[in-house]
């Protein structure tokens, strides 16, 4: 089978399975394309908890097919790859969580959405990067933990002046974003906007004219007078960028901002997903609750 027919075949199914299809921005553009919704992780699952479809195949990594099961436990949520693992979501276990608790009984927890159901479910309030800042800023608490991502919660803590016990995990792709690419990229493109994650390493973040999450990348490149962009994540998101702003030109910082497990979705995967009905997500009842709550208090 091609890919036209197994493009047809995939849309096929969804239409007779009433399945919506979930991409995040670092899928492949092939994914991408298939997709009924682009986005950032909560950004999709908060989609999904508001559509009638039964079925939700999320062409993401796991903790985002989680988190749509969180929200929706009355749909079926589908993951088209089981090995799409995130290795900075794996770093904190909820017993590491718990113990680190121990050791600050007053603390309020803030973990960031790139985490367990678990883990979701031993926190006071969920994050996401794009309003990190915001929730620690209002919580009135003299400690705060903040979970898993050490180099978002060195940015946060920088912004709200609050100090934070911070966990020491981290993204691997955007750890391996340094200074010196930021300052070689800027040499090469001396007009162009530089625009980073807030998982970068603060060497990095200090350097760019914009911290962003995805979504507010995606805002800012729209909406900035400029035509040339430097991007500090995860390439993939470029193929959207150039999608939605013809004429500008986009960057990656690096050539290996690759996350090996986003790109184990592929079209054939999804196929087999919708075609067997795998690989199917849930979450304990007790742990899905508790989950609920932090996310529930952060959307709120």
């Amino acid at each position: 089978m091609n890919g036209i027919d197994i493009i047809e075949r995939i849309k096929t199914l969804a239409r007779e399975r009433d399945a919506v299809i979930l991409a995040h921005n670092y899928t492949r553009p092939e994914i991408q394309d298939i997709a009924d919704f682009v986005g950032d992780s909560l950004e999709l699952s908060r989609t999904a908890s508001k559509l009638s479809s039964k079925v939700i195949v999320f062409c993401g990594v796991h903790f985002m097919a989680e988190t749509a099961y969180i929200l929706s436990p009355d749909k079926t949520v589908l993951i088209p790859d089981p090995f799409a693992g995130c290795p900075m979501a794996d770093m904190i276990t909820g017993e590491q969580l718990r113990n680190l608790k121990k050791e600050h009984p007053n603390a309020k927890v803030v973990c960031y959405v790139n985490s367990s159901a678990e883990v979701k479910g031993e926190s006071d309030i969920c994050c996401t990067s794009a309003n990190a800042v915001d929730i620690v800023s209002r919580l009135d608490s003299s400690e705060i933990i903040f979970v898993p991502d050490k180099y978002l919660g060195t940015y946060v803590s920088k912004m709200t002046g609050k100090r934070l016990i911070l966990w020491q995990g981290y993204c691997p792709i955007h750890a391996m974003i340094k200074a010196e690419d930021i300052i070689r990229m800027k040499q090469e493109h001396p007009r162009a906007k530089v625009v980073v994650h807030p998982e970068c390493p603060p060497e990095v973040t200090e350097l760019a004219d914009a911290v962003r999450s995805t979504s507010g990348m995606l805002r800012y490149v729209k909406e900035v007078d400029a035509q040339e962009f430097i991007i500090g994540t995860e390439s993939g998101i470029i193929y959207r960028m150039e999608k939605e702003n013809p004429g500008k030109k986009f960057f990656s910082v690096r050539k290996d901002t690759i996350c090996v497990n986003m790109k184990k979705i592929t079209l054939e995967k999804v196929l087999n997903s919708l075609e067997r009905n795998e690989h199917k997500v849930t979450v304990p009842e007790d742990i899905r609750i508790r989950a609920l709550k932090s996310i529930e208090r952060m959307l709120s």
